[in-house]
């Protein structure tokens, strides 16, 4: 098939609309203002969400970002991004008999704001002659850097990418982010002092040990690897899925699209290939996933979505064989599957039933499986837990005077890019207080 002509702002415009002031305002005005409000505890970040509501109500817009940026200076990416359905909005006392209040799109309304208006915080601390080096500019890190650079600390990203934002840039659909809105963050964070060096990765430009001879402190935000490889015959022939989404994003390579499209996977990141394939005009795209719908690891409200955009799903099913004519790409083989005993994720292992064969029609495989662990784990030799990255109760890792944030280290729950953000300020937060802290003064009875 042609490669998508489609308008990209067209067809992977933001799913919803901006509030309007006289819209933010009603919406602003249902909300309860709770004491002590089960919507704060529910974010990740502790933003004081009742306190900023209650602000665009009296319409105090400049207080309201400031509320927001005190808790998450991301508050941008995480309006857009954040599963509000399963944290703050799913908590909200208004959800049980009535509808939550529409916490993410105000929040986006107040940072709309704040961005047109350039209402950022500023740097009000004195130097405290401290540098720190960050590995990686996606949200955990910009995070970590703008919480130290208001602190008072030199700070110097290094980011193997052209352009810095990490998945939000990258890896996130365009209906929920926009690449503006991630670059927009990161000028942000520029503009407290911080030096963002793109094209630098460490381990090839720049050794770790180069980097802890010329700063206090180093704090790797790297994210996790490629996708990990299927195994089967003819896999050569399918697309990455972070590949594909970045190719809808960036427009750096042409995204072509198939008639008959299969996504290989069940998490947010495959619905999101299979959003981009059928909104840039595949007549058919189906999911294919070797365990059921109470295992998808999607959240609820993206598997409706999904449903909602007319993709279908296949499930118990694992993709065995590419089928190939020559180099023309024809369809899917697989395997019927049944569930057996949970495996070391905790759910049920997918045992594909022998001679159970059967075929798929596909023109086009997308693949969005997870993520490898980062190779740099391997390159710097340190401790691990179930494959990430140890740290302790301060983020340090194994080396001394190197910490670890983000995906890298998320050994048990989700990952997610708020779990990033949170990582990055409470990181911050303990290598200012190592930096700086000063002995315990002697009290001489």
């Amino acid at each position: 098939m042609e490669s998508a002509s489609r308008d990209i702002a067209t067809a992977l415009a933001e799913q919803l609309p901006p509030l309007t002031p006289n819209a933010a305002a009603v919406e602003a005005d249902r909300c309860l203002y709770c004491y002590d409000a089960p919507c704060t505890h529910a974010c990740p970040t502790h933003i004081d969400i009742p306190r900023f509501i209650k602000k665009i109500a009296s319409q105090n817009l400049r207080g309201s970002a400031e509320t927001i940026f005190s808790s998450n200076l991301l508050g941008a990416t995480c309006a857009r991004v954040c599963p509000v359905q399963e944290l703050c909005e799913g908590a909200c006392v208004l959800g049980a008999d009535h509808k939550p209040i529409a916490i993410g799109r105000l929040q986006r309304y107040t940072m709309d704001y704040a961005r047109a208006s350039q209402s950022y915080p500023t740097v009000k601390a004195a130097p405290t002659g401290r540098s720190i080096a960050l590995i990686g500019a996606g949200p955990g890190g910009l995070s970590c850097a703008g919480q130290l650079a208001l602190l008072g600390h030199s700070v110097t990203i290094f980011e193997k990418r052209n352009k810095p934002g990490g998945l939000s840039t990258y890896g996130i659909i365009a209906l929920r982010e926009p690449v503006e809105i991630a670059l927009e963050e990161t000028r942000m964070i520029e503009s407290f002092g911080v030096q963002i060096k793109t094209g630098v990765e460490v381990g090839k430009d720049v050794s770790l040990a180069a980097l802890q001879q010329d700063f206090d402190a180093v704090v790797l935000s790297v994210g996790l690897g490629r996708t990990p490889s299927l195994g089967i015959e003819g896999e050569e022939t399918i697309l990455d899925g972070l590949e594909f989404i970045e190719a809808s994003k960036t427009g750096t390579v042409p995204l072509h699209i198939g008639r008959n499209v299969i996504v290989i996977g069940a998490g947010n990141t495959a619905v999101d290939c299979a959003t981009i394939a059928k909104r840039f005009g595949a007549e058919r795209v189906t999911m294919v996933y070797r365990r059921t719908e109470r295992e998808m690891s999607c959240y609820e409200h993206e598997y409706d979505f999904a449903r909602k955009e007319g993709i279908e799903f296949r499930f118990l099913t694992q993709p065995s064989r590419v089928l190939l004519d020559g180099e023309l790409l024809f369809g899917l083989e697989c395997l019927r599957v049944e569930l057996g005993p949970p495996d070391a994720s905790g759910r049920p292992a997918p045992i594909a039933v022998p001679g159970s064969e059967f075929s798929l029609t596909a023109d086009q495989i997308v693949k969005a499986i997870g993520q490898k662990k980062p190779a740099l784990i391997d390159l710097l030799g340190l401790v691990t837990k179930k494959g990430f990255i140890a740290v302790d109760a301060s983020f340090q890792t194994s080396i001394p005077g190197v910490y670890a944030i983000g995906d890298c280290i998320r050994s048990s729950g989700a990952a997610s890019t708020v779990m990033a953000v949170e990582d990055g300020k409470l990181a911050a937060a303990a290598i200012h207080q190592q930096l700086v802290q000063q002995p315990a003064p002697v009290q001489v009875s």
